[in-house]
């Protein structure tokens, strides 16, 4: 059995521990990057990158059927190319995921250790069954995987993930996808708009994360309007017949309704990657198995054990991992003089169409008094309606006591960019006379956000009025 002694040892080397390593790194220290799984993030793989490939492909398909709209007249059938579809979404993955693993190829191969690491005490870990790396401190980045439900079991490999969806070499003729969270929407409307025959179901009534019920409202009536969308549904019963599954489900109020399709896209959520022997390192886990951490340092607590990642189930995106990593790559050089890592402003999309957004504090989120809220809606906007995207609403929340912007939560053309405007209004901390100030020019889609602001603004001078009006009655009855 191999001994490798190292200040910090990081477990995973997706973007969480790779900014970890690099980290540690940079304070001096000696570490080692240990990987069970291929090397490329999960973001480039089989996430973020791959997904919005095929994104691209199904707005070109769908720009095009809409040409006529336009008044642009596209003389014979729309033909969609599957596996030429699928070639360049392998293709430009691979390219992406090349990137990566250039720069895991620039850490030394002493300080790279392959295999699944479990604990034997909160200081030593073996790596299968060749190595054991004793390490003054450690930290977890080891992802997460998507849960695929007993149920589903059943039905093989008619039964897929997101994962899967990108080794296809050509589109199949109908998926049923499962979830309407981020990855159920995107690639069951992408799918959908290249021509396989889609239904989307969900449990309940969530759709992308959004918690402002008028924001979603405007979502579901976006989104119905061209997909085949449930919410509230049950799936009764399924069952193989040769390479088909046959799906019995129900949405509330409606008649029960039997399908066949190829494959049953489950985006039901992911599950943290925990197989390490936790108990062994003395960790205390939670009812659900999740280890006590501090998410301020992301410290286990009381031991020299820090978790960065998808794997500790704070927000599961690419810019949060790698802050993430950042925090707990120096709490772990630090240790003990471990502190509070700094934040960005939340922010969260979809890339769906519409897009859809959530920066600052989520509208589930905000004080029950105090918060002004202004909104615009998409359908009259001008910007949006050049383009044939009026569809969605926007909302902001802002302090009565200051001013100040809180979050938003939106879906229209363009959130992405809103999105990014409104994150960073939130960590300067600015108010909405503030931005109001700032320049817009027209015609765009940030004139959609001006009205927001505008139409907020109005509630801080009637909130402020009102504060006047009922200082002057208390004045009045002393």
């Amino acid at each position: 059995m191999k001994r490798i002694e190292t200040d910090v040892a990081v477990i995973g080397a997706g973007t969480a521990g790779l900014t970890a390593y690099r980290a540690v790194k940079s304070a001096g220290l000696e570490a080692v990057l240990i990987e069970g799984g291929p090397y490329g993030t999960t973001c480039a793989r089989v996430g973020c990158m791959p997904s919005k490939l095929l994104i691209a492909s199904a707005e070109a398909a769908h720009g095009a059927a809409a040409a006529a709209d336009f008044g642009v007249r596209i003389d014979g059938a729309i033909r969609i190319d599957g596996r030429a579809i699928m070639a360049r979404v392998k293709r430009e993955r691979d390219r992406f995921v090349g990137f990566v693993l250039e720069s895991v190829d620039q850490i030394p191969d002493a300080d790279k250790v392959r295999g699944h690491a479990k604990f034997l005490s909160s200081t030593e870990l073996q790596v299968d069954d060749h190595t054991v790396v004793h390490a003054g401190r450690t930290v977890i980045a080891t992802g997460s995987s998507p849960v695929v439900p007993k149920e589903y079991e059943a039905i093989g490999d008619r039964a897929i993930v997101n994962d899967d969806v990108f080794a296809w070499d050509d589109l199949p003729r109908s998926v049923l996808v499962v979830g309407t969270g981020v990855i159920g929407l995107e690639l069951g409307q992408a799918l959908s708009r290249l021509g396989v025959r889609t239904r989307i179901i969900g449990r309940g009534d969530g759709l992308a994360g959004l918690s402002d019920p008028v924001v979603r409202d405007s979502l579901r009536a976006a989104l119905q309007a061209e997909l085949s969308l449930q919410l509230n549904s049950t799936v009764l019963g399924l069952r193989r017949i040769g390479d088909e599954v046959e799906v019995r489900h129900v949405e509330d109020g409606r008649p029960e309704r039997t399908e066949r399709f190829d494959y049953v896209l489950l985006a039901t959520g992911r599950a943290p990657n925990l197989d390490l022997d936790l108990g062994k390192a003395g960790a205390k886990l939670d009812a659900g198995g999740m280890p006590v951490y501090d998410r301020e340092t992301l410290q286990l607590a009381g031991l020299p054990i820090f978790i960065a990642g998808d794997v500790n189930g704070m927000a599961p995106l690419l810019h949060e991992a790698a802050d993430d990593g950042h925090i707990a790559g120096g709490n772990a050089a630090a240790y003990p003089d471990v502190r509070p890592g700094k934040r960005r402003a939340p922010m969260a999309v979809v890339f769906s169409d519409p897009q859809v957004a959530a920066v600052g504090l989520r509208f589930r989120d905000l004080p029950q008094h105090g918060v002004a809220i202004g909104e615009v809606d998409f359908k009259s906007q001008g910007r949006s309606r050049i383009m044939l995207k009026n569809r969605g609403r926007l909302r902001v929340y802002a302090s009565h006591a200051d001013g100040r912007l809180l979050g938003a939560e939106m879906a229209g053309p363009a959130m992405e960019h809103v999105a990014h405007l409104l994150a960073w209004a939130v960590q300067k901390k600015l108010t909405v006379p503030e931005m109001l100030a700032m320049p817009f020019y027209h015609p765009v889609v940030e004139e959609g956000l001006r009205t927001a602001l505008r139409h907020a603004a109005m509630e801080l001078k009637a909130a402020e009025l009102e504060r006047v009006s009922e200082g002057e009655q208390a004045v009045n009855n002393a």
